[in-house]
């Protein structure tokens, strides 16, 4: 039996009377008066990671040829992908990260990559990246204008204490001159981040705070020294899980105007192997739980360092190279975008997506490098969505989940609604706060707190639309045959492929009178823009 009718069981066996044509009335409220976060313009990221072919899970080993030291920069369809965001911030880093040498004349020792070893951390040698494939990459990244992030390696130069925790400083020298290299190259590096999930306890290594500060320290004076007068790059850290005291403690020891940005990962729905992944996608109560996370840490950031901000700096959904069921299908795109929209509301300016290619998360097939559905929904995300982020109040189901920013270039908003429910569509009715008197009533949910009711609502855009000629443009997404674990998405109907040049399609809306209730249909996704929405936060 596959998982598709699997998953759709519980669908089937509902009595006659509750099938997909069946639908319920919400009302999204928008406030636009202010903005309660900002993302960055490059929220958008997605990774470069570090595994070799020979990296496998689960009885599967699919990353391929995708890694930084052999993934094909010349194909076209990769420039082609990375440039349809203009910009896209592409992050290189990963497990392997920490094991990185750079192949620098000093270095000391011949400059080879990874190798499977027993004993090593995560299975694997050290690896050298050489100053020739360093030069290959960031042709790629000047020729498609990407604004990358590069991950140092954090452990060089310390000792093992016991099992997985390490001491001692961080011996900066090979890093220090691949630094240089890259500097006198003219390379735009736009952020160093230090280490990979040392944080806390650790994946497989881990270092304390105080001496992490410490060496974050240095990091910031060495590219004080090397970039001089030069626009210098973001100090990014600690790229690891989340961990209340040891974030704080980063930031104190560190100390102000060192840390420009806290990265941490995100892996929500368990183990790539996990039966249950498709089930906690479409799970709103599930999903919200991240929210703790991305409060605690804006919070902490307030607290204990107000001069640093949140990042995402690897979020993959379901660890261990992702679901090779789920990752790369349409159902994903509920978890990614999702995701999306609550970091945002707690102020995240960067959202990493790994991968960009490799394991079977990629926005990009790994062997085809075709892009997978998700690859669709961030770009749309990134073309439509601002920088501003408001609140709403909503009423109705927890299935249809909500969230509104400030137009990316037309002004007014755009909302995103992704409809969780199985069997039942919505018919959203859209308002603006403008003159809206709340009272007890109806049960209006207001960013998850609960307010009463409303007496009265306007006009979707107060005074603009009262000549009932304005329009509002829509983008449906929705599964190719209705297989929510389709590879192929749909664009108001249209499967989103290639052009025969191997261009990413043009990604058209459809325009609709702005007075009419917007219909979401079960298990489907919308960006609805309002161009003349009349949002005091959002500009004229």
């Amino acid at each position: 039996m596959n998982l598709w009718f699997i998953f759709l069981l519980p669908l089937l066996c509902l009595p006659a009377r509750v099938r997909s044509e069946d639908y319920s009335d919400v009302t999204v409220i928008v406030r636009g008066s202010e903005t309660i976060a900002s993302t960055s313009d490059e929220f958008i990221c997605a990774t470069i990671d570090w595994w070799p072919p020979e990296k496998c899970n689960y009885d599967q080993c699919p990353w391929g040829r995708a890694s930084v030291l052999n993934l094909d920069l010349t194909n076209p369809l990769l420039g082609k992908a990375i440039q349809a965001f203009s910009p896209l911030r592409i992050r290189v880093g990963g497990s392997l990260q920490d094991q990185v040498l750079y192949g620098t004349p000093n270095l000391g020792s011949p400059c080879d990559p990874f190798t499977k070893v027993s004993g090593g951390l995560f299975g694997f040698s050290q690896g050298c990246i050489t100053l020739e494939r360093w030069d290959a990459i960031n042709d790629l990244f000047l020729n498609t204008g990407a604004v990358v992030t590069f991950g140092l390696n954090a452990l060089q130069g310390r000792r093992q204490i016991s099992r997985s925790v390490w001491g001692g400083p961080w011996n900066s020298s090979n890093a220090r001159e691949f630094m240089e290299y890259t500097v006198s190259m003219n390379y735009p590096i736009d952020s160093w981040e230090f280490g990979n999930e040392l944080s806390g306890s650790g994946i497989g290594a881990s270092v304390g705070a105080e001496q992490y500060g410490k060496d974050l320290v240095e990091l910031q004076t060495i590219i004080n020294e090397l970039y001089g007068d030069s626009r210098k790059p973001l100090v990014v850290a600690p790229g690891g899980f989340y961990d209340q005291k040891w974030f704080a403690q980063l930031l104190e020891v560190s100390g102000p105007n060192v840390l420009n940005a806290m990265t941490h990962h995100i892996y929500n729905l368990g183990a790539g192997n996990d039966p249950q992944v498709p089930n906690r996608i479409l799970n709103p109560q599930y999903l919200s739980r991240t929210s703790d996370t991305f409060r605690s840490l804006q919070l902490t950031i307030q607290r204990h360092g107000p001069w640093s901000a949140p990042w995402v700096g690897e979020a993959g959904g379901a660890y261990n190279s992702g679901s090779r069921l789920v990752s790369n299908t349409f159902l994903n795109s509920f978890w990614y975008l999702d995701q999306l929209g609550q970091s945002a509301k707690y102020d995240t300016k960067v959202y990493c997506r790994q991968t960009l290619i490799g394991g079977n998360y990629g926005l990009l097939d790994t062997d085809t490098f075709v892009p997978n559905p998700d690859y669709y929904s961030a770009l749309l995300w990134h073309r439509l969505m601002g920088t501003g982020v408001l609140s709403t109040d909503i009423s109705g189901s927890s299935y249809l989940r909500a969230y509104v920013h400030c137009g990316k270039q037309k002004g007014g908003v755009t909302l995103l609604l992704l409809n969780l429910h199985r069997s039942m569509g919505f018919m959203v009715s859209v308002r603006n706060d403008l003159n809206v008197n709340l009272a007890e009533g109806q049960g209006i949910r207001r960013d998850n707190v609960f307010v009463h009711g409303l007496k009265r609502t306007v006009s979707w855009v107060g005074s603009k639309a009262s000549d009932g000629h304005s329009k509002r443009e829509e983008y449906h997404l929705s599964a190719k045959d209705g297989n929510p674990f389709a590879r192929t998405m749909l664009l108001n109907g249209v499967p989103l492929e290639l052009t025969e040049d191997g261009d990413i399609p043009p990604l058209y809306p459809v325009e609709v009178s702005v007075n009419s209730p917007i219909y979401v249909a079960p298990l489907t996704i919308a960006f609805v823009v309002f161009p003349d929405f009349e949002a005091e936060a959002c500009g004229p």
